[in-house]
């Protein structure tokens, strides 16, 4: 007969989090990178200017020019007869014709950034929420590395709660 030894949950939790950990490294890679990005999305770095021409319905108030173009804290420059001018762009009321220029990330990271903030609504969120789930599960799952009582179990758990407190001061204190 073969003397087969009982796992510990040690190591099912270690097996687990070694290679589900190699496995999402291209995530954690895609969504650091994206992350990055978006801290700049106030600004122009890494955008190209584009043109954009689109018809909207005709007669229009500025209100609703803002609300059709999906532009968030749209202000009207002037207001020259038929002509409404905004920030980037103008609308005619009575041809309903719209001329844009808008600034957007370069190729690829307009891809990168569009899976960082996908909606619910997109197919894509069971991804990115699977993703998220998976990185919970990193972090619980550090936990196992070292046995415990041992000095590296102590220091880790040392190391984790200056981040939780660190991640508290982030939080509510900045």
């Amino acid at each position: 007969m073969e003397n087969k030894e009982k796992k510990s949950l040690n190591y099912y939790m270690r097996f687990m989090h070694r290679n589900v950990g190699f496995f999402i490294l291209g995530f954690v890679i895609v969504y650091g990178l994206s992350g990055i990005v978006l801290i700049y999305r106030d600004t122009d770095f890494l955008k190209l200017e584009k043109k954009i021409h689109t018809t909207l319905p005709v007669g229009l108030n500025p209100s609703e020019v803002g609300s059709a173009l999906r532009i968030r804290d749209f202000k009207v420059a002037k207001i020259e007869g038929d002509h409404i001018y905004f920030q980037g762009g103008s609308y005619n009321k009575a041809t309903g014709e719209t001329d844009q220029e808008v600034k957007e990330l370069v190729y690829p990271l307009n891809k990168l950034t569009g899976l960082h903030k996908t909606a619910s609504k997109n197919t894509l969120h069971w991804f990115t929420l699977t993703f998220g789930i998976i990185m919970l599960f990193m972090a619980i799952s550090s936990l196992w590395m070292f046995k415990r009582g041992s000095v590296l179990f102590q220091n880790g758990i040392l190391t984790a709660l200056a981040g939780i407190i660190f991640a508290g001061i982030l939080l509510f204190f900045i």
